[in-house]
């Protein structure tokens, strides 16, 4: 795999630099499901911070292999990773710059690559890393206002913006509830054709929507329905219920779905 060949030159590389701890491998290279799709998540552990220091961190980048592209990572909310393009072969690898201190605090436990003094398998060992997990108090504190807007827009005639909207409530709602329900790691829409039983994968289906007013309403009410079942399976009693808010939410949507023009 090219993923695995770019890694052994890295590593290489690192071994006799004195400013690096450690390097290790996250994503899909934790799970043994690296395929030809599959980027590679690289975490440089280094002793002095890099993160911020656009020029070091793109020297680090350059010296990998041949750097087409790079970015750093403030759209995801990670301003420590830089996003990479490589080409020869043609690559993508994201680098996460940390020092040892930040390596506490994670996610998921990487593959060790490389190891100087066994500094990060002291951390592994010491440490739990916790996977970040939606509140169900702040979805529903969220939702229903959320269903009034995407009404709102679909009302005006703004679809593309209301199919973003179902899009966004797929991706931070439906999918990852869909995936604590089944006992799995809530990682948005990652993975969930392959993941998730076909009856919870064909709901999921189920609130996607054309570019048709009558469509985005059929996959907004789904969501709903959606949702309620989840909350029913998965919210525990101390979870305050949006009861006001929902039922105006739902009064507005159908509101607007009376408005909507009649289907030939």
């Amino acid at each position: 795999m090219i993923q695995q060949d770019f890694a052994d030159k890295v590593t290489a590389l690192l071994k006799n630099d004195d400013r690096v701890i450690g390097l290790a491998a996250a994503g899909s290279w934790i799970t043994n499901e690296i395929d030809i799709f599959s980027d590679l998540d690289l975490v440089l552990i280094t002793k002095e911070k890099v993160a911020g220091q656009r020029q070091q961190m793109m020297d680090y980048a350059q010296s990998f292999g041949q750097l087409l592209s790079a970015f750093t990572g403030e759209h995801v909310g990670e301003p420590r990773l830089l996003i990479c393009l490589y080409d020869n072969p043609l690559l993508h690898v994201d680098i996460k710059f940390l020092t040892l201190p930040e390596f506490h605090e994670r996610v998921e436990n990487p593959v060790l690559l490389l190891d100087k003094d066994q500094q990060l398998s002291g951390v592994i060992d010491s440490t739990t890393a916790v996977w970040p997990a939606p509140g169900y108090q702040w979805l529903e504190d969220r939702f229903w206002t959320w269903v009034h807007y995407i009404s709102g827009k679909i009302g005006r005639g703004e679809y593309f913006e209301a199919l973003d909207g179902l899009g966004f409530i797929r991706a931070r709602v439906l999918s990852p509830l869909l995936q604590i329900k089944n006992g799995q790691q809530p990682r948005a829409l990652r993975k969930v054709e392959q993941t998730l039983p076909r009856k919870d994968l064909d709901n999921l289906v189920g609130t996607m929507a054309d570019y048709d007013p009558s469509s985005i309403m059929d996959a907004l009410k789904h969501s709903v329905r959606l949702y309620r079942y989840l909350r029913e399976q998965l919210f525990t009693a101390d979870i305050v219920l949006q009861a006001a808010t929902e039922k105006r939410s739902l009064e507005y949507l159908q509101e607007i779905c009376a408005q909507l023009p009649a289907e030939d």
